[in-house]
């Protein structure tokens, strides 16, 4: 087959012979587009192969072959179209008659008028067919006997050989619609008439859009017909071809199945390494892997080491077989105590540090001594010194004769134990770690079920279809929180023995499917129930956002503000004047005065005649921070009988100490009087 323009081919094909597998003999590339238009291709390269599998109609472009006109049509477009078998006009119908062959063979002859016929019986309206069937003689007149074909019935009509037209030859048979003329390769290109459109005659260009299947590509591919490409149709010749078509497997996932596929990785998401097990160096591109389907359970704990090395994390499938063991939780607040208390669940801690619950401030909050032991009862809330809502944890005292009958009917401990309940706040930040007494043994389900995560534990006893199970080794194992996450079952197919579960949201290969059908497995897949991840891997996943309805932890109020301190400072200054003035009486006469007058009342100014005349009088400024330390001294050294310098107006007195009136423009330093 000759190379064709992929708009010509488009028009020629047949729909039921699809797919058709064609190659690119001339590529195209449109300058200065992006690789794809719109999401249709634009860029094609010699050599490529296509395989169409659907034809779409998009539109139909109407072209006016006299003016150049163009028009679009939609494909739901209702008007009827006749052909035309020629371009040639006819004046009367004697030259129409004239221009057929004698012989009679030609006869019926379809034809129109461009203008409407008026008749003695009816009007026959522009661009109406008809079909000439016989000439007649009537009267000493030839007529022309036509029929006028309608949807329910056919009129005979006898027009004079001198009608005037003009006339159009037509193709025989009657009126068609767009998709028919479309769907008839023989009306390709022809010439046609509808009369309810403005033009005498037109030509139909239609346009379609082809769905493809093409090498590499993930997608199906769109390609618009009018792209100019010529193309070869080699159907036939490849029938041995394989397009290869790249999947995600989180597209493998979606789809499901069928199971299982033999694949090849095609490309790895960049970055740093998510798991550190052995199977994670082998996936690299050009590996052939087996996928076996879904992952059950589609559950896994987030896990980490309790060492004093450094610390390690695992992933645990829901499928982990290993015995676990509780051990004593931690906690450093009392909002976390809450968080680990579940109804119907008793929840008993002992104090490992020292917790001041601020009687002070709160009287109702409690002190807490190393050792003291709580039973948490549940949450509440009390009103502060401030008027202000905190929440609180009330829990109950425990003696310590109750410690010794651990393992006594809980009877018996309810009537040895103290019925103290005590408040904590919840900002409370202490040491408590929870006493143990179960020593049962229960696999991952099971723990999960009953208890909430956080959970410190041990494993007593390791999976048995894991032989390398590192989880036994470790003196703790900390269960972070349960993860539900769909995983598929992957196999290396140079070892088809070894699977392991790949979360394609976390490590999604590309990959393609390949002919060759997976190696069967001998006896049920061992899969990897235990898998260590990075530090990193790790703690970008213990970032994804937490559940909506988990509130944040509370806020611990706020300390004493500077205008608290303020009123302190001046509660110290008022005593300090009140001890000046039991010491000068004369001086608070004045004071006493200066108060009785009425205010706003001007500044009185001070001279030099009113200041003492000995330097000992003089004010020097001295920081505050120095205060508490020269009164000190000055207060032992007036104990113990220490003379005055030099003699003044009060010389009665030996002043060692002043104490100015408090100014209270000046809060951040003391005046003394040296």
């Amino acid at each position: 087959m000759e190379p064709v323009l992929l708009q010509d081919f488009v028009s020629l094909l047949d729909p039921a012979s699809l797919p058709r597998v064609l190659r690119v003999c001339s590529g195209v590339y449109l300058e200065g587009s992006v690789y794809e238009l719109f999401g249709n291709e634009c860029c094609l390269s010699t050599g490529d192969l296509i395989k169409v599998t659907h034809v779409h109609l998009q539109k139909v472009v109407c072209e006016n072959p006299e003016t150049g006109q163009t028009l679009e049509l939609n494909p739901s477009f209702s008007g009827l179209f006749s052909t035309l078998t020629s371009l040639q006009s006819y004046r009367t119908l004697d030259e129409l008659i004239s221009a057929m062959p004698q012989n009679g063979t030609q006869r019926p002859i379809y034809f129109k008028s461009t203008q409407r016929i008026v008749t003695e019986a009816r009007v026959v309206p522009a661009d109406q067919p008809l079909r000439l069937e016989a000439v007649e003689m009537h009267q000493g007149t030839h007529y022309a006997r036509c029929v006028q074909v309608s949807k329910t019935q056919e009129i005979i009509l006898h027009l004079p050989l001198s009608q005037n037209g003009p006339f159009w030859r037509c193709k025989p048979g009657p009126p068609q619609t767009l998709l028919q003329i479309l769907q008839d390769p023989t009306m390709t290109g022809l010439m046609l008439t509808c009369p309810s459109l403005p033009w005498r005659t037109m030509t139909l260009k239609p346009q379609y859009m082809l769905q493809a299947v093409m090498h590499m590509r993930r997608t199906i591919v769109k390609i618009p017909s009018t792209l100019e490409v010529e193309v070869d149709d080699v159907t036939a010749s490849s029938q041995h071809i394989h397009f290869i078509k790249p999947l995600l497997l989180s597209e493998v996932l979606a789809q499901g199945g069928p199971f299982p596929m033999a694949t090849e990785i095609l490309e790895v998401p960049e970055g740093p390494p998510i798991f550190l097990s052995p199977w994670a160096a082998s996936l690299r591109k050009g590996q052939r892997l087996c996928i076996y389907g879904p992952a059950s359970p589609s559950w896994r704990v987030v896990a980490s080491s309790k060492s004093r090395r450094v610390p390690r994390y695992f992933f645990l499938s829901g499928a982990y077989q290993g015995k676990l063991r509780r051990r004593p939780r931690e906690f450093p607040t009392a909002y976390d105590l809450l968080g680990a208390l579940q109804p119907g669940r008793p929840l008993r801690v002992v104090a490992t540090k020292d917790c001041d619950g601020n009687e002070e401030e709160n009287p109702g909050f409690s002190f807490l001594a190393v050792g003291d032991r709580l039973e948490v009862l549940g949450q509440s809330q009390v009103c502060g010194t401030q008027g202000q809502d905190i929440d609180v944890l009330i829990c109950q005292r425990l003696s310590e004769q109750a410690g010794e009958e651990e393992e006594e009917l809980e009877e018996e401990e309810e009537e040895v134990e103290s019925k103290e309940q005590i408040l904590l706040p919840l900002y409370l930040s202490g040491s408590f770690v929870e006493e143990v007494t179960d020593g049962r043994r229960y696999s991952l389900t099971d723990l999960t079920a009953q208890f909430s995560l956080p959970c410190e534990v041990k494993v007593v006893a390791k999976d048995a279809r894991h032989p390398t199970d590192p989880l036994v080794s470790f003196p703790g194992l900390r269960l972070e929180e349960k993860l539900t996450e769909p995983s598929l079952v992957v196999g290396l197919d140079s070892q088809p023995e070894m699977c392991f579960e790949i979360p394609p949201r976390w490590m999604d290969l590309m990959v393609a499917e390949v002919e060759e059908q997976p190696g069967q497995v001998a006896g049920p897949l061992s899969v990897a129930r235990v898998e260590e991840l990075s530090e990193a891997f790790y703690y970008s996943l213990r970032k994804l956002p937490a559940p909506e309805s988990q509130a944040p932890p509370p806020r611990p109020p706020k300390s004493k503000g500077i205008s608290v301190q303020k009123q302190i400072i001046q509660s110290c200054k008022e005593d300090s004047v009140q001890i000046f003035l039991s010491c000068f009486p004369a001086q608070s006469q004045v004071i006493g005065q200066q108060e009785s007058y009425p205010q706003p009342e001007p500044k009185a100014k001070t001279t030099l005649e009113d200041l003492p005349k000995d330097k000992a009088n003089l004010y020097s400024k001295i920081p505050a921070h120095e205060k508490d330390l020269k009164s000190k001294t000055q207060t032992q050294n007036s104990v113990v009988g220490m003379k005055p310098k030099s003699s003044s107006t009060l010389n009665k007195y030996s002043i060692i100490e002043s104490y100015p009136l408090p100014d209270p423009d000046m809060d951040d330093h003391d005046y003394e009087e040296i």
